[in-house]
């Protein structure tokens, strides 16, 4: 038993060192239209064409669009996305984490999407 405790700690605290020595993914450069602090919904795919909407808050209503960044800071509670949207007569929802990551923080869609609701969270 004893031997076991002693080689499940080693384990810890390598996986430990590996995870502080691993590398911090840089952010992506804001794309066009959206500062930091702001989830945007862009006309075109790869967050390309008119930004048609920046939120800092919650919001809810319709709009159109083909891709979506989410280029939030890091903020305790506040700082992924819940995305809903509709399309084909489906409603469709995704947690976008911020930029740069390491999950999703940016997405393309179909065209005949419409967003529908953007809410502020913590973790996916």
């Amino acid at each position: 038993m004893r031997t076991s405790f002693h080689v499940t700690a080693a384990l810890s605290a390598a996986v430990a060192v590996v995870t502080v020595m691993a590398p911090v993914a840089a952010a992506e450069p804001d794309p066009s239209g959206c500062p930091k602090e702001n989830f945007c919904v862009y006309a075109g795919e790869g967050q390309t064409g008119a930004v048609v909407l920046r939120v800092t808050d919650d919001w809810t209503g319709g709009v159109s669009g083909r891709s979506v960044f989410n280029n939030g800071i890091p903020f305790p509670e506040a700082d992924h996305i819940q995305l809903t949207w509709t399309y084909n007569g489906g409603t469709w929802e995704d947690c976008l984490h911020y930029n740069p990551g390491p999950e999703t923080y940016k997405l393309d869609f179909a065209p005949g999407v419409t967003f529908t609701k953007v809410v502020w969270r913590g973790e996916c």
